[in-house]
């Protein structure tokens, strides 16, 4: 086992960064939290992108994960959940820093001038898949599990999710931003959410041989992911015709609705997956991701950050901190683990417009958006 595949110290930066070859290497270091962000994290990946982007001798970022035993294997959770439980009942301001930093990092990713490899082996969720959707080569392999889960806490995909769903064929993109569906490698490869499958077990020497590459060659590249590419085989059921027919109804109640009328067993699990979200945020993320088709990244950016306020203080709603969808979804889930989360309204059919619009206006003027810079 070389330094580069030996299992970090303890102690060791939650993001670690080196240059081999012509090539900047980060690698996700919070192992045991599944690699979720921290806004620290945030700032760290930042930083070095930044950095990179200005120097001459990187002409590629790679970027992986870690999980218990090593490299490889996980790639990222998400961001920090428990974080934004403590974060939002103590009104800790940090907690807008993340959301306004990380969209930024996400935007910095879709739009970076060098080649950018994301290694997406392993769990590769939320804040995971804001830092390598934007990638120019997504990776897979039949270890990946990706989704965008957020509706089952009381959020929304977020981190651009409105952009790059919304992108997907058909309405693959209201499936999985209203269901959280996980997807395995060749799935994602089909829906557009990667570009290449590779096998697991060769994801290390794939990793060690980028250092040796000459960029300056044109093919380089494109010729490294030829070699360690397979044709992988999903084993996700993706139901074409019935996604397409259900989610492209005009609502999430008309979408339940035509679900419970089925008797097939696919109809019958996709509508148990739906009762269990938050009915409030179902109706919110549909709009988003129909918003989203026609928005650039930055506009999506903007609206998610608008979103993700209101998320947390549903000042319309006349609720904040515990009280909120989020705050009471993360709860559930991942703090006291009772799996009961008790959402407000408790039906998707109780569910009214005026309850879902404020969602999408923004609590800041054009010119003091926290992402106006964006473009």
């Amino acid at each position: 086992m070389n330094a580069q595949n030996a299992l970090p110290a303890d102690d060791a930066p939650d993001v670690l960064t080196e240059v081999r070859g012509q090539v900047g290497f980060i690698t996700l270091n919070r192992p045991k939290a599944l690699n979720a962000l921290s806004l620290g994290m945030v700032r760290a990946l930042t930083a070095c992108l930044l950095a990179w982007r200005d120097d001459a001798i990187v002409k590629a970022v790679a970027i992986r994960g870690t999980n218990k035993t090593g490299p490889f294997g996980a790639f990222c959770a998400g961001g920090d959940i428990r974080f934004f439980h403590q974060a939002a009942l103590a009104g800790n301001p940090e907690l807008e820093d993340f959301f306004t930093e990380e969209y930024a990092l996400n935007h910095l990713i879709h739009n970076y001038p060098k080649p950018y490899i994301a290694f997406m082996d392993g769990i590769v969720m939320g804040g995971g898949m804001g830092v390598s959707q934007g990638a120019s080569h997504r990776l897979v392999t039949s270890r990946t599990k990706m989704a965008m889960p957020e509706t089952h806490i009381g959020l929304f995909p977020d981190v651009g999710g409105g952009y790059f769903l919304s992108r997907c064929p058909g309405r693959a993109g209201e499936w999985l931003a209203l269901t959280g569906e996980i997807l395995d490698g060749p799935a994602a490869v089909s829906l557009g959410l990667a570009d290449a499958c590779f096998d697991a077990s060769q994801m290390p020497l794939a990793w060690d041989s980028l250092a040796s590459l000459n960029f300056d060659q044109s093919d380089a590249l494109k010729n490294w992911i030829a070699m360690y590419s397979i044709a992988g085989e999903s084993t996700t059921s993706l139901a074409g015709a019935q996604i397409d027919r259900y989610f492209s109804l005009d609502s999430v109640t008309g979408i339940v609705q035509a679900l419970a009328a089925e008797g097939d067993e696919w109809s019958k699990q996709t509508l148990a997956t739906l009762r269990k979200r938050s009915p409030l945020m179902l109706h919110v993320v549909l709009e988003q991701i129909r918003r989203a088709r026609t928005m650039s990244l930055a506009e999506d950016l903007r609206m998610e950050r608008d979103i993700v306020r209101h998320c947390f203080s549903t000042l319309h709603l006349g609720r904040s901190g515990a009280a909120s969808e989020t705050v009471e979804g993360i709860r559930a889930l991942a703090v006291d683990k009772d799996h009961h989360p008790k959402w407000h309204p408790q039906r998707i059919e109780e569910v009214t417009p005026d309850q879902v619009e404020p969602f999408f206006q923004s609590p800041w003027p054009v010119w003091a958006h926290p992402l106006r810079e964006l473009t």
